[in-house]
């Protein structure tokens, strides 16, 4: 009688778990296809991000509804996805990535915008690993330039590290990101990807049978 009360706790128990786990991979796979929707939004604005700033980057981070906050000081916070450009050329598979920040100065009210971030080189994505990493000091994001070719831009050389677009109701919004935290989710990574993969194991990683994951990254290499 007890062990047949056990068995049932213990199915209980694990169909808990795995519905559980079932609606958190869900959450992160309408994460991947709200960053896929932040792409094309960004695509089909009249003066986009730069082709050719895209076809020589390494890295890139979406961020769907960042909130920014403030009172008198300040503050950021959202959840994306981070992806690199491998040896061959095709993007990784995303890792699931936090942003917060904060600020001081006057203001005043809320606003959510998609933020996108471009990296030049993949080597300060990755170095997020496990860890984090703040944006400014040494390697400091700047306004990505806009235009669908480099000739539309104020910057043609593409000579930062980090360029950010960030766009609220349609039209670029430009925030400040210095100083901004990017962590790896953990949790996210875990719930999508099984737990025990590092971030640059994802990061290392370009196939995947995912549909979001598949759209995400051609959605990307058709910017």
């Amino acid at each position: 009688m007890k062990s047949w009360k056990f068995s049932r706790i213990a199915l209980a128990l694990g169909t808990f778990f795995m519905l559980t786990s079932a609606v958190e991979a869900g959450k992160e796979t309408e994460r991947v296809n709200k960053s896929s929707e932040v792409l094309v939004a960004f695509s089909k604005m009249k003066e986009g991000i730069p082709s050719e700033l895209l076809a020589g980057s390494e890295g890139v981070i979406v961020i769907p509804k960042l909130i920014n906050a403030g009172l008198g000081i300040g503050g950021k916070r959202g959840k994306g996805v981070g992806m690199v450009k491998l040896a061959n050329g095709k993007w990784s598979n995303p890792v699931f990535i936090t942003f917060t920040g904060g600020s001081i100065g006057f203001q005043i009210g809320v606003q959510s915008v998609d933020l996108v971030l471009v990296f030049k080189n993949k080597g300060v994505l990755t170095k997020v690993k496990d860890g984090d990493f703040t944006i400014g000091g040494d390697i400091s994001a700047t306004a990505g330039p806009v235009g669908r070719s480099s000739t539309a831009s104020t910057d043609h050389k593409f000579e930062a590290e980090i360029y950010s677009y960030s766009r609220s109701k349609g039209a670029f919004a430009g925030i400040s990101i210095n100083g901004s935290n990017l962590s790896i989710d953990k949790s996210a990574n875990a719930a999508f990807y099984g737990s025990g993969i590092s971030s640059q194991t994802i990061f290392d990683t370009s196939v995947s049978t995912n549909a979001a994951v598949n759209r995400l990254k051609a959605t990307l290499a058709a910017l």
